[in-house]
């Protein structure tokens, strides 16, 4: 019988297998190793798969796509719907298979290997510079227990470095002054790693004129731009700008029934680092907001009538959807004639 579904559960070493041919009987149920995977879909005729999107999702789905099979890649949670009492490899292999032939699924685009290597960038980054601010938590604690303190920002840990490197001064003994060191050196190896990170990013920036549009949006920036071109495959997959906003979890969660509309917070679905960067970038033009009124007359008026961060994350709302109508349809961003009088 010819197989023409199939749901594949991935995993690190053992993979599960659940098959069906067009009359929907179960043909192959089984589990194959690592290196068998691609034996197995190399002997088969083109096919559906489903896939759920979770990690290494996006590797396998380019190596079946190139097989011929037809891959598409299904929302965990959308999966969990289909699954049949208790959880298994084999309940998550069938579930996937019944969810990839719904016609109302919605699948998540595949990744290229390059796009997934300029997310890894933004991912390090962001790694680099939590590991960067414990190190300068810790150096600072260590010497406010010495009694050494400073100011906030760059200029006091300079001062605590001085302090460091100053073998003269008494205030650290021996031993602290050794693991200080280590700190400090740590901390210089970060600031370079990062900013060797952010240059390479620029580089990619400037290259990219879909990345060059939506750095003109106020707020958005160099970084912003960098993620969302790097993050969506495909701007026409959502039908419009408020799809996009909800996929990165900008709208309300609702929680409506018996026709009663009740809105809560902000759902926090889809990408978190990209909706922090949104925010972020939010607030900084929410501040400039705050010093010249007159430029934005939409955020001087909803700011005299909601909470400070409630505005930001309208205004968060806003800026995705401005980037999704110049990622989907081209342009640049244009100053609205009220802010511009």
């Amino acid at each position: 019988m010819q197989i023409t579904t199939i749901g594949l559960d991935i995993a690190k070493n053992v993979f599960q297998v659940h098959g069906i041919d067009a009359s929907e009987k179960v043909v192959v149920r089984k589990q194959l190793r690592r290196g068998q995977v691609m034996k197995f879909f190399e002997a088969l005729a083109p096919c559906l798969v489903g896939l759920e999107a979770c990690a290494t999702a996006h590797y396998w789905a380019r190596e079946l796509t190139r097989l011929g099979h037809d891959v598409r890649m299904i929302p965990a949670k959308d999966v969990k719907a289909y699954v049949k009492r208790n959880k298994s490899d084999a309940a998550d292999a069938e579930a996937i298979c019944e969810a990839v032939r719904r016609p109302t699924m919605r699948f998540v685009q595949v990744k290229s290997a390059a796009q997934q290597g300029r997310l890894m960038q933004h991912r390090t980054r962001d790694l680099l510079l939590r590991q960067r601010t414990q190190t300068i938590n810790s150096l600072r604690a260590h010497m406010a227990e010495l009694g050494v303190v400073a100011a906030q920002g760059r200029e006091g840990l300079k001062k605590l470095l001085a302090v460091i490197t100053d073998g003269k001064d008494e205030r650290l003994p021996v031993d602290a002054r050794a693991s200080l060191i280590v700190l400090a050196a740590q901390l210089q190896a970060l600031q370079t790693m990062i900013g060797s990170i952010e240059k390479r990013i620029m580089t990619q920036h400037r290259a990219s004129e879909e990345g060059k549009r939506v750095a003109t949006i106020p707020g958005i920036g160099l970084l912003g731009a960098s993620a969302i071109t790097a993050t969506i495959t495909d701007p026409r997959t959502f039908r419009s700008g408020r799809d996009f906003a909800a996929w990165i979890g900008l709208v309300p969660r609702q929680d409506s029934t018996g026709g009663k509309q009740k809105l809560g917070p902000i759902s926090k679905q889809g990408d978190r680092y990209l909706r922090r960067i949104l925010v972020v970038g939010a607030h900084s033009v929410l501040r400039r907001a705050k010093q010249s009124p007159e430029k934005y007359p939409w955020l001087t008026r909803l700011l005299a009538r909601r909470p400070f961060k409630v505005v930001a994350i309208a205004l968060a709302n806003k800026m995705a959807r401005v980037a999704w109508v110049l990622l989907a349809r081209g342009g640049t961003y244009r100053v609205p004639a009220l802010a511009a009088a």
